[in-house]
């Protein structure tokens, strides 16, 4: 009986002391942009970036704002789905639009995406961010 207790026991730590990851792409920042004097100009259309992260014994979901895991142990990936996903997103960009630093861009019309795998004893997740880059002169 003393056993069993030690499993269980030792069973809830390891629950306890697994990882969870919660993101949210959630951003507040607006520009104005007046129309009539054409100070912009839009870079690229649809440039994406993704991320992913996969653990074991766990479950991974998404609540239309955010993608998180509950799991034991990470086994791949940084864990930072929406910063790794945002920075995959401006090296497309790059690769087509030069570089950008030193401009004045933004991005527009940003949606994303949450592809999730729930096994038994594995999950991955995965997060693609979608926007629109407009340059301002």
């Amino acid at each position: 009986m003393k056993k069993r207790n030690h499993i269980w026991i030792i069973f809830a730590a390891l629950i306890l002391s697994g990882c969870s990851n919660t993101g949210a792409f959630l951003s507040a920042n607006q520009t104005i942009v007046n129309l009539n004097e054409g100070n912009y100009t839009i870079a690229a259309t649809n440039v994406t970036g993704e991320s992913e992260s996969a653990y074991i014994f766990g479950l991974s979901y998404s609540t239309g704002l955010a993608a998180g895991t509950i799991a034991i142990a990470r086994v791949e990936g940084t864990g930072m789905l929406y910063a790794e996903a945002l920075e995959n997103l401006w090296s497309h960009y790059e690769t087509t639009g030069g570089t950008a630093r030193d401009q004045k861009l933004a991005l527009a019309n940003v949606r994303y995406d949450a592809d999730i795998l729930n096994l038994i004893f594995y999950t991955k997740v995965k997060v693609t961010v979608r926007a629109d880059i407009i340059k301002f002169d």
